[in-house]
């Protein structure tokens, strides 16, 4: 393949990635790294973070960027929140949650709020979410999200908190099963019951 078929190649790859390019999908697509940063260059492509890279006219998807970067890490608590309109505020900075034993020094070193949790908890209540931008990312499910903030009460502002748990309580597609289930694992039930006893 001569070098225009790649630069063609990897035009059709940065419109499908919305203005988004990373060096492994090239790689995976059979197309050599030093061919790879000639295409950089000359497209004028900005690194926006390690091996992903941008166009200039792109509106940057921080979020999804987020999960580009840290891809072990799930959006959780007041951004969770988010994602379900359990809150109309944009979440700044952006929570995630990751397993206990993952480095979080870079991650809390760019302003972000970092929950660890032990390893076999991690994945209870894993869903997805769009982000405003169209992508797709790991999310909590609102059931996980309210355990979540239970249990992380001290550090979440008590409005927010209050207004999550009203919204929820008015939804139809909530899921107090679930939310009771999830409660016994996270070691919440007892306060949370005093919470729904109030709004249900």
């Amino acid at each position: 393949m001569t070098k225009l078929e790649r630069f063609a190649q990897l035009d059709g790859l940065l419109a499908e990635q919305d203005g988004m390019l990373q060096t492994s999908q090239a790689v995976a697509r059979g197309i050599v790294k030093p061919i790879f940063y000639e295409y950089i260059k000359e497209r004028k492509l900005e690194q926006v973070a390690h091996g992903i890279y941008v166009s200039e006219d792109t509106w940057i998807d921080a979020m999804f960027l987020l999960h580009l970067r840290c891809g072990q890490a799930v959006f959780s608590h007041e951004s969770a929140l988010f994602f379900h309109d359990l809150t109309d505020r944009e979440p700044s900075p952006y929570a995630i949650t990751v397993r206990r034993g993952y480095s979080t020094t870079r991650l809390k070193a760019e302003g972000l709020s970092v929950y660890t949790i032990k390893p076999e908890l991690f994945d209870v209540g894993v869903s997805s979410g769009q982000t405003p931008f169209g992508h797709t990312v790991p999310v909590y499910d609102m059931e996980r999200t309210i355990c979540d903030l239970l249990r992380s009460r001290s550090r979440i502002e008590i409005q927010t908190f209050q207004g999550a748990l009203k919204a929820y309580a008015r939804r139809k597609d909530k899921n107090l099963r679930a939310l009771m289930q999830y409660a016994g694992m996270f070691k919440v039930e007892k306060i949370l019951r005093q919470y729904l006893e109030v709004l249900l």
